[in-house]
């Protein structure tokens, strides 16, 4: 019998977390007595292929919900619950792993069509096929492929969404067969997207009145000479101008002697300049407007200046879910030794960046550069991956999700004053001696990751941190546990053992 009544749920939720527990433990876990594991064993780490079939087959949706949001686990695997008779498990496959990463893997395309072409979103009546969607669509788990191929798809409601979302990419023959679709919601909407490229017709659709609309009408569609003087009398919308790749140059040019400096920098940013203006705005008295001109030289293109300003600045990520046009592979390469460190972060930020500027740049004298590169380039030195992993705790659920961290070596960080990076460190496998100094550390983190330290062999020490409620969750977790041990922890906990099937 456990000594306290707090060692049961400790002792589950070690066990689930346990890398060496076998099948047989890992399932008995899926009763309802072990609910309290349910967390960790279907969404906090990866899972053999028989322990996979029971949970995405479990009659409990809270089981199925884990599984679907566990960032641990192959996107088919998840995958496998698309058409999960609760709607709330759909949602959660749809909205994709938690917490959510700088990078998600794509879920595999008929997962894909399948939620998106859905009528009807499962049984409990909890969500709606639209809001399952939704969710998936702001996910990030939709690759540009997928998107790619949607114009042509057989599928009518993707057909409508490929027009939607790829028509910026699509070619004089493409946007002319859409617009004479078979199906009239494809053809409507084939009508609003080039309703869009009509300066006129956005004239007539845009609202007095300031609102989201009125913004997203000026930032990115087509612009009348009568609208844009209209904005330049009333002194209104001008960065929206200054911004809109649409704009005409002649007013383009006002724009770039406006009193306010916020517009002049985004008319400095444009990619449609000419020699002249640039001059003109590198000689600008603002520092802000001087600098955003000299930092992208002629000939520029828009994808490179939505980069700069995606890349550029202290926060380098979109939201999730955006697929940005990216601009050539040689710019990133061009960034890479620029003398700007703005463009250098940018380049950091490319994962396609080759070997050798990633030698460069893993020793740039700016540390942003490094970090960005840490996180975002998988050939990103193992030691530069820890240097940031230690430096900056914002990344480290992304971090720990890269094989590139080092998990061995690690003995100079026992002591470090971040409980995060102690507890990394107590989890090497490579240690010469157990962690036993960590046992008592005022951290619960490091506590657990010390009891469940590879290098903790002793199992009379072990025994003991089992029976601590401070330690026990960790001591489950160990490896070195026999799996008779682990079965024993479960019957403790009271999880039945299954009943012997009959022959």
């Amino acid at each position: 019998m456990p000594s306290s009544p707090s060692l049961p749920a400790a002792w589950l939720r070690g066990v689930a977390a346990n890398p060496a527990a076998p099948s047989e433990v890992l399932l008995r876990l899926l009763d309802p007595a072990g609910r309290p594991a349910w967390p960790t064993l279907c969404e906090g780490r990866d899972l053999p292929e028989d322990v996979v079939d029971a949970v995405v087959t479990h009659p409990d949706p809270a089981v199925r919900r884990a599984f679907a949001r566990n960032p641990h686990v192959a996107p088919a695997q998840r995958g496998r619950l698309v058409r999960d008779p609760s709607g709330l498990v759909r949602a959660d496959l749809a909205g994709g792993p938690r917490p959510r990463l700088r990078k998600v893997g794509p879920l595999p395309d008929d997962v894909l069509e399948a939620l998106l072409t859905a009528e009807e979103a499962g049984e409990d009546g909890r969500v709606t096929a639209g809001e399952i969607a939704g969710e998936l669509l702001s996910s990030g788990q939709i690759p540009l492929s997928f998107w790619r191929g949607l114009p042509e798809h057989p599928h009518p409601t993707l057909r409508r969404m490929g027009v939607s979302n790829a028509w910026h990419r699509l070619g004089p023959a493409e946007r002319a067969a859409l617009s004479a679709d078979p199906d009239p919601a494809v053809r409507e909407t084939a009508a609003a997207r080039t309703r869009e490229g009509d300066p006129v017709a956005m004239e007539a659709d845009l609202p007095e009145r300031d609102s989201h609309g009125r913004t997203h009408l000026l930032l990115h569609l087509p612009v009348t000479d009568a609208v844009a003087e209209a904005c330049l009398a009333a002194g209104r919308d001008l960065w929206s101008l200054a911004q809109n790749a649409h704009t005409p140059f002649a007013v383009v040019v006002r724009l770039a002697r406006d009193p306010d400096p916020r517009v002049r920098e985004r008319v400095a940013a444009r990619a449609d300049l000419d020699a002249a203006l640039l001059a003109e705005l590198a000689g600008d008295p603002d520092a802000s407007v001087r600098a955003r001109a000299v930092l992208h030289p002629l000939p520029r293109s828009w994808a490179e200046r939505d980069a700069i300003d995606r890349l550029g600045g202290e926060e380098d990520d979109g939201p999730i879910g955006e697929v940005p046009d990216e601009p050539a592979p040689r710019w990133f390469a061009e960034c890479a030794g620029s003398e700007h460190v703005t463009l250098r972060r940018v380049a950091a930020s490319h994962a396609g960046l080759p070997a050798e500027l990633v030698g460069r740049l893993a020793v740039d004298p700016d540390p942003e550069v490094r970090h960005r590169l840490a996180c975002r380039h998988p050939l990103a030195p193992p030691e530069l991956v820890l240097d940031t992993f230690v430096a900056r705790p914002e990344q480290r659920r992304h971090l720990l999700s890269l094989p590139r961290l080092p998990r061995t070596g690690l003995q100079h960080l026992l002591g470090h004053g971040d409980p995060e990076v102690r507890a990394l460190a107590a989890a090497d496998p490579g240690l010469e001696q157990a962690p036993v100094g960590l046992l008592g550390d005022p951290d619960e983190r490091v506590r657990r990751a010390a009891a469940a330290a590879p290098a903790l062999r002793d199992e009379g020490t072990l025994a003991a941190l089992l029976d601590e409620p401070a330690t026990a969750e960790g001591a489950a977790a160990n490896p070195n546990l026999p799996a008779r041990r682990l079965h024993e922890l479960l019957d403790g906990a009271g999880v039945p053992r299954p009943r012997p099937s009959r022959s």
